[in-house]
């Protein structure tokens, strides 16, 4: 083979390229496989097929998973999300108010509390021309559910107003500080 300048070229099997032309090339590696094979072929003398060595996994290999971790901040806290979650857990809140006050009301009332102090409290302040005031009538369940109910609404409000007052002071703090830095981890 000649090139333009009519100098011999060495053949394109002196490269390689004659026989061992069809196969794949593999690098060659450090160290051969324990199955015989260097780079992925099959050194001449080794035996092949079902009976070869099988490579097995190295004993020093890491098992134990690796735990990740993400360092976030949270630079900003969007006030009408706030508000909308803040509203529902406080209504969440005021309804288990008012059923633990029902609750505490009919345990205290089983248990007599309401006709013992009641009575005192008659005997103390009673006259001979009056019984005294009546704390069984003025503590009955619809009174106290409606006063509950009343506290109820006003912590809805409330905090709805103040969470959603925290989010816009969070925003205007973490715009100087940079905000609460958060580390993550995925366990595996």
């Amino acid at each position: 083979m000649t090139d333009t300048r009519g100098q011999q070229q060495p053949s394109y099997d002196a490269y390689g390229g004659g026989q061992n032309a069809r196969q794949p090339y593999h690098p060659p590696q450090a160290y051969p496989s324990p199955d015989g094979t260097q780079g992925g072929q099959q050194q001449p003398g080794r035996p092949a097929g079902p009976g070869a060595a099988t490579r097995k996994p190295r004993t020093g290999a890491r098992t134990t998973p690796r735990t990740r971790k993400a360092r976030l901040r949270v630079a900003k806290a969007d006030p009408w999300s706030v508000m909308k979650v803040s509203f529902l857990l406080s209504i969440a809140l005021g309804i288990c108010t008012v059923v633990a006050a029902a609750v505490l009301w009919m345990v205290m009332d089983a248990m007599g509390v309401f006709s013992t102090v009641g009575g005192t409290i008659s005997e103390a302040t009673g006259s001979t021309e009056s019984n005294g005031f009546d704390l069984q009538s003025f503590l009955s369940l619809p009174r106290v559910l409606i006063f509950t109910s009343v506290i109820a609404v006003i912590d809805v409000v409330l905090a709805t107003a103040l969470a959603t007052l925290g989010a816009f002071i969070y925003n205007l703090s973490a715009g100087f500080v940079g905000g609460v830095e958060l580390t993550l981890a995925e366990d595996e």
